[in-house]
């Protein structure tokens, strides 16, 4: 069966069918590799930035002293908390994220044509990213919030499978979308800049080298993906940085009281302030999303590549190749 799956990714599209279902599929895939990889690698980074959101009064020697701190009081280990629920949860959101933005943009572009497409590349990319993102959210919540509750409260479970069935049990369905709100919030801005600034630092990088992507080698396209995509990172990690916050937060037993969500996202956000916020754990969340977005977007390609996919860019019809 998985030599069969792997035969299909591997097999090329036909030249007439060069978007065609098949690099849709390519693309999810190469979308849920590099969120689970990117994701999983900096669990240690969450862990610390996720500490800090929820008690700031005791972890308060920023990132490297939160390492330490974690550490010295919890072992090694503890910088792994929510490790399966990460790569897990990430997997599923990468295969829609990634796989969804490749979807709608490149149907946006059948739909209008390409020489209105380029003029509206920046809407196209904002409008694929957050519906994409949408749907991605759906999958992604439940894994993040057991994620989250694992982190806040190390002994909550002792493993993915574990969590769900301690959260259902105890909060019904409804536990795994209380951060839906919150989560959407979040994400959807952060993808709609993640991927409309990439974009953008990617054209202007193409530019000040006067070279398209078809005139580079893939090892090139890869290095403009990795340096667009850290700032792309850190474009989108501020500004989606005080959802980020409220998220965390409001997966922790007993945070906001009781009432509705909106309610308890209010008293929150009341608690805590705006500066707050917006500041608290974000030098972390920088280094952490623009190191983990560059990574995605160079792990993308590079995954694209050895599925003999090639992967799709704007261009202008009216400029000769």
């Amino acid at each position: 069966m998985v030599s069969t799956t792997g035969s299909v990714l591997l097999a090329p599209s036909p030249d007439n069918a060069k978007y065609d279902f098949m690099y849709y599929l390519k693309g999810a895939a190469a979308g849920g590799i590099c969120c689970s990889i990117t994701h999983g690698a900096l669990t240690p980074v969450d862990v610390v930035k996720t500490r800090v959101q929820l008690d700031p009064v005791k972890y308060n020697q920023g990132l490297v002293g939160g390492f330490r701190q974690i550490v010295a009081e919890e072992g090694a280990m503890a910088l792994t908390t929510g490790l399966g629920a990460t790569a897990a949860g990430y997997f599923v959101q990468g295969w829609f994220k990634f796989g969804g933005v490749e979807f709608f943009k490149i149907k946006a572009v059948e739909s209008m044509g390409e020489e209105k497409a380029w003029e509206n590349k920046t809407a196209i990319y904002l409008g694929a990213a957050a519906v994409a993102e949408t749907i991605a959210d759906i999958f992604l919540c439940p894994l993040e919030a057991v994620r989250i509750r694992s982190v806040s409260d190390p002994e909550f479970c002792d493993g993915l499978a574990d969590g769900f069935v301690k959260m259902f049990k105890t909060e019904g369905i409804g536990g795994f979308y209380a951060g839906l709100a919150p989560i959407l919030a979040k994400q959807v801005p952060y993808t709609m800049a993640k991927f409309a600034v990439q974009g953008a630092a990617a054209d202007a990088i193409y530019n000040s080298m006067g070279k398209t992507p078809s005139d580079l080698s893939n090892q090139m396209n890869v290095s403009v993906s990795l340096a667009s995509g850290v700032i792309a990172g850190v474009a989108s990690a501020i500004i989606s940085h005080p959802a980020d916050t409220l998220l965390s937060k409001v997966n922790k037993k007993g945070a906001g009281g009781s009432g509705s969500m909106i309610q308890r996202l209010s008293n929150i956000a009341k608690e805590v302030g705006f500066v707050n916020l917006c500041t608290v754990g974000l030098i972390p969340r920088c280094v952490m999303i623009g190191t983990l977005t560059a990574g995605q977007f160079g792990i993308f390609d590079t995954v694209m590549n050895a599925l003999g996919a090639s992967k799709f860019h704007f261009h202008n019809p009216n400029e000769k190749h």
